[in-house]
């Protein structure tokens, strides 16, 4: 549907702008299915928890071996569940592992508690019952603690676990002390507190690339506003007074009201352009021409205009902000001063737009002037909006502080 007041052609840029900005949002919101990154997660999770299951498999069969056979298929399958409330433990609590941006880490809750609690009953009674190789269900239960509680509690629990085992060995009749066990549990500590700490490391350098690509998208519809606002501000305000001109002079002098026209379509052609340049990321915009255009939209308001011949003083890298001063300047003049007089100044370091008319204490709050101020951030300028005496303002663009 068509918006009064503005061309088709700048309202289909402008519904570009916005879709792709809307695009660059979903891509980053969306840049994993969440059902996918559950799912891949969970197969993770059960392997990295089954792999290590082969070290209950001496257990298993020490409990098979057993003399009493209640006790050997009550032992056995001690291993059996102690293996199933491992495995569903592990993967009820392997977000602390995750490295996407989004995985929250579960609190304990009273199932996770209830099922931590269930392994070391367990534990401990195949520790007692099946020997010395049920010490191992010991350190899978002393190593589970590592992502059941908080990281000092969990090396607090894996210390005494291997202070208990050492005095279990050591106590315990036809036990043998053997090291294998308490370098498992060290090596499994060490392991797991480095792979918590690379998931959190990589969850805050995916969060850290998030909020950047959110800063980029929103710079990004800074500068599209910032441009919109500037070139169909200017551009619309210019082609309302020459409309109004070519109105007056219909009767009174039809060639001259043909001319501007034919200078109405020159600048929606050329007003098109620079919106289409926005949209897509680069414009050009000379110093020279900005000069050109205040000239003639000056003279259609009736403006007497005062401008340099030449920007040959002007460096190369300040002449783009320098135009955008002239631009958003004399747009403002055009709009709301009232004046019949306007002086435009261009030196190598400093460029200036004064007016004769009616100024007043807000004009520096206006949406163009921040964005203005905005570019002269970004260049490294000083921009200054002064009032005159007797009347009048000033809006000033220097290269360095205290020229303006």
């Amino acid at each position: 549907m068509r918006r009064r007041g503005l061309p088709q052609a700048a309202v289909g840029a402008g519904e570009r702008v916005n879709d792709r900005m809307n695009d660059r949002v979903d891509r980053l919101d969306c840049a994993d299915d969440p059902a996918r990154v559950r799912r891949v997660g969970l197969i993770m999770g059960l392997f990295w928890s089954c792999i290590w299951l082969i070290w209950l498999v001496p257990v298993f069969f020490d409990a098979l071996n057993l003399d009493r056979p209640v006790l050997r298929y009550a032992f056995a399958a001690a291993v059996v569940a102690f293996a199933a409330c491992y495995v569903v433990h592990f993967v009820a609590r392997s977000a602390v592992f995750a490295e996407t941006p989004t995985a929250e880490q579960p609190g304990l809750d009273l199932r996770g508690a209830l099922t931590y609690a269930a392994m070391w009953v367990l534990a401990l009674v195949l520790s007692i019952g099946v020997g010395e190789s049920g010490l191992t269900a010991v350190v899978f239960a002393a190593v589970a603690a590592l992502w059941t509680v908080r990281w000092p509690w969990a090396l607090a629990i894996c210390v005494a676990s291997g202070v208990g085992l050492t005095i279990a060995m050591v106590v315990a009749p036809g036990w043998s002390f053997d090291f294998g066990g308490l370098i498992a549990l060290g090596f499994a500590t060490v392991a797991v507190l480095a792979a918590q700490a690379a998931a959190r490391r990589q969850r805050a350098l995916g969060v850290a690339r998030i909020e950047n690509a959110q800063l980029a998208v929103q710079a990004e519809r800074n500068r599209m506003a910032r441009d919109l606002h500037d070139i169909l501000g200017h551009s619309l305000t210019v082609i309302t007074i020459k409309a109004e001109l070519a109105g007056r002079l219909m009767d009174v002098d039809p060639a001259r009201a043909r001319q501007e026209v034919a200078d109405l379509e020159r600048l929606s052609r050329s007003a098109l352009a620079d919106v289409r340049g926005a949209v897509e990321g680069f414009r050009e915009i000379s110093l020279a021409g900005e000069l050109s255009r205040a000239r003639s939209a000056l003279n259609a308001a009736g403006i007497q205009a005062s401008l340099p011949s030449s920007v040959e003083d002007v460096p190369e890298e300040l002449r783009e902000p320098f135009a955008w001063t002239v631009r958003e300047a004399v747009t403002n003049v055009l709009r709301h001063s009232g004046a019949t007089t306007c002086a435009i100044t261009v030196g190598s370091e400093r460029v200036s737009v004064q007016d004769n008319g009616v100024g007043h204490d807000g004009i520096a709050s206006g949406e163009g002037l921040v964005g203005l101020r905005e570019r002269a951030r970004i260049a490294g300028l000083q921009l200054q909006v002064n009032l005159v005496q007797p009347n009048g303002v000033r809006v000033s663009m220097a290269a360095r502080e205290g020229n303006a």
